[in-house]
């Protein structure tokens, strides 16, 4: 491998194609119509074998070829012996044309943690919400996200009412003429590549949050932002995708169920285009390998006007979520 190449691009070039790997995976599993799906501390907080592949696949590949690396998974996994054809070696060679961010151009491999959400929006998947399903590869440098990569196994999927999840061999198709599937990557300083950037129209207030994780605080937040529309859909890494691609103006989720690998990636596309993502006291979230999982304090990202959005954050609210 070219030696002039940094150790942070060659890690985002190959969490590309690592990422693209376990999107495969996800699609695969679906296909084969077993989902092995156990419930992990309650009925809304599954895992399926989509998520325990996916995971061995990312951790195995990164680990491999990057062995100083730290590196934080979703799952709770047994450690066993890795199935070869789980092993993903390429890496995106277009990552790789372009340089690094003179700040990040002398890291070493054993001050990034990468923290991996294998399949988020885990409940949507199983229950046939297919386009809300995201695969999440976050990187970060002193206890800030820096790069990213978030695979979307199926964008372009086109859900259809007669399609049976649970059948055997019934594999999700995109729509005419699309290609299923993509992947997003960023880093900071560089910028972020593989989707449109739109915004919501000025002076519209459309907020997205959490479908399947409500509560009282969150409607509360939620109702205080004075919303013109609110979507309910799974998975952070979706929502983050909702806010740069024009769908949503502010991504609001007053409650601690949100965990470090849902936010590191796709905090990163969102800082990279302008954006911001904090907790409701407005706080920059910390990604070190010590660091407690959880974002206790809920999130609140924008793609602008972050203020305006932070601001509406009633006293109740913070008070109730303690960083």
């Amino acid at each position: 491998m070219a030696s002039s190449h940094t150790v942070l691009m060659r890690l985002v070039a190959s969490a590309y194609s690592i990422a693209q790997k376990a999107g495969t995976i996800v699609r695969h599993v679906i296909a084969e119509g077993d989902l092995g799906i156990v419930e992990k501390t309650c009925s809304t907080d599954l895992q399926t074998k989509a998520d325990r592949l996916a995971q061995v696949s990312i951790c195995s590949s990164l680990a491999r070829k990057f062995p100083k690396l730290t590196i934080i998974g979703e799952e709770d996994l047994p450690s066993e012996e890795v199935d070869q054809e789980l092993i993903e070696d390429g890496q995106w060679e277009e990552i790789l044309q372009k340089p690094c961010p003179s700040q990040y151009s002398t890291i070493k491999e054993e001050d990034l943690v990468v923290w991996v959400d294998p399949l988020d929006g885990t409940k949507e998947y199983t229950e046939g919400l297919l386009d809300n399903v995201t695969v999440l590869i976050g990187i970060a440098y002193e206890g800030k996200a820096i790069a990213g990569v978030i695979n979307q196994p199926y964008y372009n999927y086109q859900n259809n009412e007669m399609q049976k999840l649970r059948e055997p061999r019934n594999e999700a198709k995109a729509g005419a003429g699309a290609v299923l599937g993509r992947t997003i990557w960023g880093v900071l300083g560089l910028g972020a590549f593989g989707f449109q950037l739109k915004e919501v129209p000025a002076g519209k207030h459309i907020i997205t949050t959490t479908r399947s994780h409500s509560n009282k605080l969150v409607t509360e937040c939620v109702s205080a932002m004075n919303p013109d529309d609110v979507l309910r859909v799974g998975g952070a890494g979706n929502k983050i995708i909702q806010l740069i691609e024009g769908k949503a103006s502010a991504y609001v989720f007053a409650s601690p169920g949100c965990k470090k690998w849902d936010t590191c990636a796709p905090e990163v596309i969102l800082h990279a285009v302008g954006g911001k993502l904090t907790d409701v006291h407005g706080n920059s979230l910390q990604y070190n390998k010590e660091v407690k999982h959880m974002n206790s304090a809920g999130v609140l990202a924008s793609l602008r006007n972050h203020d305006y959005y932070a601001s509406r954050v009633p006293q109740s609210v913070k008070n109730a979520l303690v960083p």
